[in-house]
């Protein structure tokens, strides 16, 4: 199931001046992409074009377990702010530098408070909290 979201380079200190009028909201380097929901995944994957694109930073590398069971060096970028209909997620990206589909793991999208409803096939704002974010601590 494909839907729409908007990534956005999200380092705090930019958050700290938009907050504070310095730089204009459209100054922030931002994309609209389709993406893939995957539960299993962990988090948020891209392709190297969107880190490129975005220029996010390196933050770290690190094995993963891909579905194959393999395990394999990759880059962890970010922040990046994902943005799904009136949620938000600061996240960090998987950068997989050949992947043909942004993939939203299941960090960001509990993050966000969204769930997959599997009769209709897509992302969904649960019903009875439309308008702000529940979560667990």
């Amino acid at each position: 199931m494909k839907f729409l979201l908007i990534l956005r380079y999200a380092m705090e200190w930019i958050f700290c001046l938009l907050n504070k009028g310095k730089i204009p909201m459209d100054s922030v380097r931002k994309m609209d992409v389709s993406a893939l929901v995957d539960s299993g995944a962990t988090t948020l994957v891209i392709n190297s074009e969107i880190k490129t694109q975005l220029d996010l930073t390196l933050l770290e590398t690190k094995e993963i377990r891909l579905a194959d069971d393999s395990l394999e060096s990759y880059e962890f970028v970010g922040p990046v702010e994902v943005h799904f209909k009136n949620r938000r997620s600061l996240c960090q990206a998987v950068v997989m530098p050949n992947a043909t589909d942004v993939l939203l793991g299941a960090i960001p999208m509990e993050d966000m408070d969204v769930i997959i409803d599997m009769k209709s096939q897509q992302l969904i704002i649960p019903p009875e909290r439309p308008y702000i974010a529940g979560g667990r601590v």
